[in-house]
């Protein structure tokens, strides 16, 4: 672990994994809950976690050096389900770099359950991890001008959707019609660090696939918001 002053305020904690930023991000929160942490903003990102209205910097990192910082505690509960049509124009790209046919792209992503490590690039949008390291995938030689909101995508370790229309360089394999980012609804961001995430393959019709879950069922509960740019990591962009 490697502390390091930003401003008069902010330390910027730098680990060696997501999994480590993740339990850090974890403990941080706990000990503010508790009371024996004074942070305003406690933001992680791929291998980094940014804590922003500090009272003494100096003290806190020496304490944060010395620390033993536990695993994350298990997942919540909740699951917020995004409905999903696998159409995407890289959907046949994606197919030949994991070796499979287009349609169990759709299976493995599907059926994996995601979790959010970090918010960034965008407000609302999520780097969702859960897939295992075989099918990582390279971002796109030539990102495209323009992304659909509403994307589902894939670069590296990570899946994420575009909340609005962007550039992006990430493989695109679907599309979904949940709105990540809303700023009329408290919270605006429908995924926040932690969030556990499905996709639910729906018909071109927009009916799912399953029994269970409808378009709606997308939107209806998230976590705290952290819509914010990431501060640092390995995937600053999409």
């Amino acid at each position: 672990m490697r502390v390091l002053p930003v401003g008069d305020t902010a330390l910027l904690v730098e680990v060696a994994s997501g999994e480590e930023a993740e339990a850090l991000h974890a403990e941080l929160l706990r000990r503010r809950a508790e009371g024996s942490l004074a942070a305003r903003e406690i933001v992680p990102a791929a291998r980094t976690v940014l804590l922003d209205g500090v009272a003494d910097p100096a003290r806190l990192a020496s304490e944060l050096t010395a620390a033993e910082v536990p695993p994350a505690p298990p997942r919540a509960r909740e699951v917020i389900e995004l409905p999903v049509r696998y159409d995407g124009p890289d959907l046949a790209d994606v197919a030949a770099l994991w070796g499979v046919p287009e349609e169990e792209v759709a299976r493995v992503h599907a059926g994996t359950e995601f979790r959010v490590a970090f918010c960034g690039f965008a407000p609302g949008f999520g780097y969702l991890t859960g897939l295992p390291a075989r099918y990582d995938v390279p971002r796109r030689a030539t990102p495209r001008t323009a992304v659909p909101a509403g994307s589902v995508a894939l670069a590296g370790p990570y899946t994420g959707v575009y909340p609005r229309s962007s550039p992006g360089g990430w493989q695109l394999i679907g599309t979904t019609d949940a709105v990540l980012w809303d700023h009329a609804r408290v919270p605006a961001a429908l995924l926040s660090p932690g969030t556990r995430v499905r996709f639910v393959p729906v018909s071109a019709g927009n009916t799912p696939d399953r029994p269970g879950c409808g378009p709606g069922d997308a939107v209806d509960g998230a976590a705290d918001a952290s819509g914010g740019v990431a501060p640092a990591g390995r995937s600053g962009a999409a």
